[in-house]
């Protein structure tokens, strides 16, 4: 009788195994639905040949560091639609899918900067016993949170984006997801991050010394704040001019790179990093259910990519924006070497332009041509509109 209730037991722990796995792949195959429209995957993961792979500033051969290479992907912050999670505002909106791409994306970028602030470039997860990763990793996360009170969640960044012109389920361009983190990152009194907007294709060093510089009293020197810089840009009318292609290619190579947001048509997606003439990225368009990161014990795995994909450099769309960050002043210094180096390099075309200080009768604008883009509107669905710049 006691073999017959343990096999019992047994066949009951495998059913609820198999009823689990089988909702995950029920809600990925839901998610992979959401794709618009002519959106094809062209290749997922890495394979080993001779072409290095570029994550985030690092290099890897994957004859030898394969293993490296996908530790780092999977250390990356995954931000995904979500459903299920509290109304936004008085818009009755319990998910972000269909609408927010470009919002998750926008988040991942900050999440990266945070992460290179308090945890390092390299890779830390699965977090380990280590107390002081596991706080400041659990910290990250739940500044995330899809909630009202979470600094950096979807809930604030889609109500600050009535600020900007945009109501609640409206889609966002480049330029204003930035400007809206912007924003909500004077409210981050933990991590301190500055959030710099480079607008008219210019980086002004003036304007960041003058952000990230805070005197703690006249005779002390001053300290420097964590710097993001997104620099906004429009590389050809529909489709991307090849010339600047090997330019993203070094940026990306860059220490201090944190990526791109931008997208293909119909598709926001955070770049990575690239191999030979492909861009990899991460992608936002699965819908998973909102997670209570109160609780004691939590699954952190959705908020982590199992691997990442590519397509080619032709294939993004031309409005986009390169991504940095810099924890301290010395990595603002090399960036600045290195900016200088790019634009010395006659092969390849400059990005953006870097000058000392803005002219006088130089007026940046705030307008971001990737929000005229056709936006969504209650009875739009995601395969009706496309980043047109």
């Amino acid at each position: 009788m006691r073999c017959v209730i343990l096999v019992i037991k047994l066949l009951i722990s495998i059913f609820k195994i198999l009823v689990v796995n089988t909702k995950r792949m029920l809600e990925a195959c839901e998610a992979f639905v959401t794709y618009e429209s002519g959106i094809i995957l062209e290749r997922q993961g890495f394979e080993v040949n001779d072409e290095p792979v570029w994550i985030l500033g690092r290099e890897y051969d994957t004859k030898t560091k394969l293993d490296e290479l996908n530790s780092d992907v999977k250390s990356r912050l995954l931000l995904t639609y979500r459903r299920n999670f509290p109304p936004i505002g008085d818009s009755g909106m319990t998910s972000d899918r269909g609408w927010g791409c470009m919002l998750r994306c926008g988040q991942m970028v900050v999440a990266q900067a945070l992460i290179n602030q308090h945890l390092g470039r390299q890779p830390f997860w699965p977090v380990g016993d280590d107390q002081r990763t596991t706080e400041s990793y659990k910290k990250i996360l739940k500044l995330f949170e899809d909630k009202k009170t979470a600094v950096y969640s979807i809930h604030q960044l889609a109500q600050m984006g009535v600020s900007e012109g945009k109501e609640i389920g409206q889609w966002f361009g480049p330029n204003t997801v930035a400007q809206v983190l912007k924003k909500l990152s004077e409210y981050d009194e933990w991590s301190a991050l500055k959030i710099h907007v480079a607008m008219d294709n210019a980086v002004v060093i003036e304007e960041i010394e003058q952000l990230c510089h805070k005197k703690i009293t006249p005779t002390e020197t001053s300290t420097w704040s964590p710097l993001l810089l997104v620099v906004p840009l429009r590389l050809g009318l529909l489709n991307i001019n090849p010339i600047y292609i090997d330019s993203l290619k070094a940026c990306l190579q860059m220490p201090q790179s944190i990526g791109m947001i931008g997208g293909k048509p119909s598709q926001a997606l955070y770049f990575i990093g690239y191999v030979g003439d492909d861009v990899v990225f991460l992608d936002p368009h699965l819908t998973q259910n909102a997670i209570d990161l109160d609780e004691d014990e939590f699954d952190d795995s959705s908020y982590h990519p199992a691997t990442c994909a590519r397509i080619s450099f032709q294939s993004m769309d031309p409005s986009l924006a390169v991504c940095f960050s810099c924890t301290t002043h010395s990595e603002w210094k090399d960036l600045l070497r290195q900016f200088k180096d790019m634009s010395e390099i006659g092969k390849k075309q400059n990005l953006f332009e870097v000058c000392s200080q803005r002219q006088a009768e130089w007026h940046p604008s705030t307008t971001d041509l990737a929000d005229e883009a056709i936006a969504l509107d209650s009875a739009d669905s995601e395969d009706e509109f496309e980043i047109l710049g």
